[in-house]
C-alpha cells in the first residue's frame, strides 16, 4: 500500500433523479455556510420554508433532462477522470464529492485504512470562491483533523491562470473554435457580489480601488472576479481571439440580491439584437459537464438564445476528460510528490 493519495474533489450531484434525493441533496448543499452565508436561523428559514417546499420538483425535472443511463453526468465524467488519472500516476486516486456521493468523510476513511500518510488534495475548481473551492479545503480539512490527524494535506493551489492549464483548456476547446462564428461568450457560475469583499481580507481592494480587478494585489489570490477575468485574458491570447468578438457572463444565480453581472440569460436574449446571429459559449468555471453546463446553457440557454434571434448555438463541453487535462493533472501529482 502506497502512503501518498491524491483526493480529487468536485461539487457532487444527487444519488437519483427522485424528488427525495433532490431534495437531500439541495439540504446539504444549501445549509452549507459559505453557499447560504447568512446567519444559521435566517439560513434554516429561507431554505425550509421559500427553496425546499419547490426547488426540489424543479431540479429533479432539469436533472431528467441531463440524466444518463450510467447516472449523474458530473459523477460519471468524475470518475472516469479518477481512471484516467490512476493510469498515469502511482498514488491511489481517491474521489469525493463536497455534497452527495461519494463523501469526503468515507474518501478520509478509506485512506486512513489503507495507510495513507500523505495527500494531494486536488479541488476541482480552477479559481477560488468561498462556495466552491473554499468550502471543499474546509471540508477536508475539518474531516483530517477529526478521523486523522496524522495525515498531512498539501492542497493544489487555484489555478486559473497556470499556462498548462490553459493549455489543456486551449486544447479542449479548439474544435469548437474552428467553424466560423461571431461571438465567443465565457460564462461563469455567479457569486452574489457580497462574496467578493468577504474574500477581500484587506476591505481596501475589491469593489474600493478603481479597475479593482485589473490592479495588481494580493486580494487577487481570493477574488473570484479577477481569476475568471484572468482566465478569459489568458485564453483570449492563446487562441487569437480579437477584442470584440468576445465578453464574459455569469450564470446560475440564486434568490433576488445582487450577484455578479452581466447576467448570462440576459446576454443570450439581447446578442441576436447586436447582429451576433452565430455564437460559442464557454464554461470554464466547471471542469466537468453537469446541470449548469448541460441544462441550463446546452439546452435552456441555446433555447433563449434562439428564441431571441440567434441563428447558431454552440456550447464548448468542459474539459472533462480531454487528455491534456489529465495530464496536467498528473503533471501536478508527480510534483507534488517530487516535492515532498
Amino acid at each position: 500500500m502506497s502512503e501518498n493519495a491524491v483526493l480529487l474533489v468536485n461539487l457532487g450531484s444527487p444519488d437519483s433523479t427522485s424528488n427525495e434525493d433532490v431534495r437531500r441533496y439541495l439540504k446539504e448543499f444549501l445549509s452549507d455556510d459559505r453557499v447560504i452565508d447568512s446567519p444559521k436561523l435566517i439560513q434554516q428559514f429561507v431554505l425550509n420554508c421559500f427553496i425546499l417546499p419547490k426547488r426540489p420538483a424543479q431540479s429533479a425535472a432539469a436533472y431528467k433532462k441531463v440524466w444518463t443511463e450510467e447516472g449523474s453526468p458530473l459523477i460519471v465524467t468524475s470518475k472516469h477522470l479518477q481512471s484516467l488519472l490512476q493510469e498515469k500516476i502511482e498514488p491511489t486516486v481517491e474521489l469525493a464529492m463536497r455534497y452527495g456521493s461519494p463523501s469526503i468523510p468515507d474518501a478520509i476513511d478509506r485512506m486512513k485504512n489503507n495507510g495513507v500518510k500523505n495527500v494531494f488534495l486536488v479541488p476541482l475548481y480552477p479559481h477560488y470562491a468561498m462556495s466552491s473551492y473554499e468550502t471543499v479545503v474546509v471540508k477536508v480539512m475539518e474531516e483530517v483533523a477529526s478521523k486523522a490527524p496524522e495525515m498531512k494535506v498539501t492542497t493544489l493551489q487555484p489555478f486559473y491562470g497556470d499556462p498548462s492549464y490553459i493549455e489543456a483548456l486551449y486544447k479542449s476547446a479548439k474544435p469548437y473554435l474552428e467553424d466560423e462564428y461571431d461571438h465567443l461568450l465565457f460564462s461563469y457560475h455567479g457569486i452574489p457580489n457580497r462574496h467578493l469583499n468577504k474574500a477581500d481580507s484587506s476591505k481596501a481592494h475589491c469593489n474600493v480601488v478603481k479597475d479593482c480587478c485589473t490592479t495588481c494585489s494580493p486580494a487577487h489570490a481570493t477574488c473570484y472576479r479577477h481569476q475568471v477575468t484572468k482566465t478569459t485574458e489568458l485564453f483570449v491570447k492563446r487562441a487569437g481571439i480579437p477584442d470584440g468578438k468576445w465578453s464574459i457572463s455569469f450564470q446560475s444565480r440564486l434568490g433576488r440580491e445582487p450577484w455578479l453581472m452581466p447576467y448570462t440569460d440576459h446576454v443570450l436574449e439581447e446578442l441576436p439584437k447586436k447582429g451576433i446571429k452565430r455564437l460559442v459559449v464557454m464554461t470554464p468555471a466547471f471542469v466537468s459537464d453537469c446541470l449548469e453546463t448541460l441544462e441550463e446553457i446546452a439546452m435552456e440557454g441555446k433555447e433563449e438564445y434562439l428564441e431571441a434571434g440567434g441563428e447558431k448555438f454552440t456550447a464548448v463541453p468542459c474539459m472533462n476528460e480531454h487528455p491534456a487535462w489529465v495530464q496536467f493533472l498528473a503533471d501536478k501529482s508527480l510534483a507534488w510528490l517530487d516535492g515532498k
